[in-house]
C-alpha cells in the first residue's frame, strides 16, 4: 500500500518537474497559464484557511492580494523614487530585494491587514460577514485607484510598471536561463518557483489542518456557541484564521507584481475574489486536494474555452462578444457541476462517519 502510494507521489512529481518543458514546445502561452494557474492555487489554499477550515466568508480576500502586489510594486519600481527623492537618496541604487525578503514581508503586511478586517467583525457571521468583507475588498481598490493625488503613491489607474522581476542566489528570473544546455525560459523559472512556494504553502495547511489550532477552526465553523462553551478563545482564532489566510494572498500578490511587472487596480476586482471563493467551493471546502483542482480548473478554464468561443462567436457573425459568451459558458459548466456534485468535486469526508477499520470498536 505504502510503495504503491510512494510510487504514485513519484510520478506525479515527474510530471510537475517536466511539464513547462513540455508546454513550451507549444508556446510560452501555455506556460504561462501553468504559472498562473499555481498563483491560483495559492490564493485558494489561502482561503480556505479562512472559509474551509474557520467557516467565515471572506469575499474580499481579494484585497490581501492586491495589498502584496502593491508592496512588491512599490519598492521594485522606480515610482516611490520618483514620487518622493528622501527615498531616492537613502537608496541611491534603488531597492532590489531578493525572494527571502519579499516572502516574509508580503506575509507580514498582509497578516497585519487580515487581522485588521477580521477585529471589527468577530461578532458577524454568514451573510453580514460576506457583505462587510465584500466592502473591506472594495475600500482597498478605490483607495490604490484614487491614490494618486494629493501625494502620487499608487499612480492610481494607471497602475505601476517597470516592475523589477523577481531575482534570487544571482539568478534573474526576467532572463532565460540556461541549465546543463536545456534553456528555461523566464516562464518556466518561474513555474518552479510558484510550485515550490504551493507545496510550501501545502504543507503548512495541511499540518495546521491537523493540529490543535485546526480542529479548534473546525469546532467554530460547525458551531460557534458549543465551541465558546468549551472554552475555546473564538476571539483569538478568527483573527489567527484571517491574519494566516491573508499571508498567502500577500506573497501571492507580490508573486504576481513581479512575474507580470505591472500592476493596476483592475487586477484585483470583486470577479477575482468571487472566482477565488468559487474556485474553494467547486473542490471542496476544507479538503486540501479538492481546494487544489478548483483551482486548477477554474483558472485555467477560461483559456480553454478561449477556442471554444471564438468559432461560437463566428457563428453568431460576431453579434456576441467572445468574452461574455466565455463568462457564460465558464458559469453553466459551474452551475452543472455544482448540481451534480453538490459538495464539491472532491470534497472531504463526511463528518461523523466512522474511519475504515474503526466499525465496532
Amino acid at each position: 500500500m505504502n510503495k504503491s502510494k510512494n510510487l504514485k507521489t513519484l510520478a506525479i512529481g515527474a510530471v510537475l518537474l517536466i511539464l513547462p518543458l513540455i508546454l513550451q514546445q507549444f508556446g510560452n502561452a501555455w506556460v504561462r497559464i501553468a504559472d498562473m494557474a499555481l498563483l491560483y492555487v495559492l490564493l485558494a489554499v489561502g482561503l480556505n484557511i479562512v472559509v474551509g477550515y474557520a467557516g467565515l466568508l471572506d469575499l474580499g480576500y481579494v484585497a490581501f492580494f492586491a495589498v502584496g502586489a502593491y508592496m512588491y510594486g512599490l519598492l521594485a519600481s522606480p515610482h516611490l523614487f520618483e514620487t518622493f527623492p528622501a527615498v531616492a537618496a537613502l537608496f541611491p541604487g534603488g531597492l532590489h530585494m531578493p525572494l527571502w525578503v519579499i516572502v516574509p514581508v508580503a506575509a507580514a503586511l498582509a497578516g497585519l491587514f487580515g487581522i485588521l478586517l477580521g477585529a471589527p467583525t468577530l461578532k458577524l457571521r454568514g451573510d453580514y460577514l460576506a457583505i462587510v468583507t465584500l466592502g473591506f475588498g472594495e475600500i482597498i481598490r478605490v483607495f490604490l485607484n484614487n491614490l494618486d493625488q494629493p501625494v502620487n503613491i499608487t499612480n492610481g489607474p494607471k497602475g505601476l510598471n517597470q516592475i523589477d522581476p523577481i531575482h534570487f542566489f544571482g539568478i534573474n528570473l526576467g532572463k532565460a536561463f540556461d541549465l546543463f544546455g536545456i534553456e528555461l525560459a523566464s516562464v518556466s523559472l518561474y513555474y518552479y518557483l510558484f510550485l515550490t512556494l504551493v507545496l510550501v504553502s501545502i504543507l503548512i495547511s495541511y499540518r495546521l489542518e491537523v493540529s490543535r489550532i485546526g480542529r479548534a477552526w473546525m469546532a467554530i465553523r460547525e458551531d460557534e456557541i458549543a465551541a465558546k462553551a468549551m472554552g475555546l478563545n473564538t476571539r483569538n482564532l478568527k483573527l489567527m484564521a484571517f491574519g494566516m489566510g491573508a499571508t498567502f494572498g500577500g506573497i501571492a500578490g507580490a508573486m504576481f507584481a513581479g512575474f507580470q511587472g505591472f500592476i493596476s487596480p483592475e487586477s484585483f476586482s470583486l470577479m477575482e475574489s468571487v472566482m477565488i471563493v468559487a474556485m474553494v467551493v467547486l473542490g471542496g471546502l476544507g479538503h486540501l486536494p479538492g481546494v487544489v483542482l478548483g483551482a486548477v480548473l477554474l483558472s485555467a478554464l477560461p483559456e480553454i474555452l478561449r477556442y471554444v468561443a471564438g468559432p461560437l462567436q463566428s457563428m453568431t457573425d460576431g453579434r456576441i462578444d467572445a468574452a461574455i459568451l466565455r463568462q457564460l459558458l465558464i458559469a453553466l459548466a459551474m452551475i452543472v457541476i455544482m448540481l451534480m456534485r453538490p459538495r464539491g468535486l472532491w470534497p472531504s469526508r463526511e463528518h461523523g462517519k466512522a474511519l475504515p477499520g474503526k466499525e465496532g470498536t
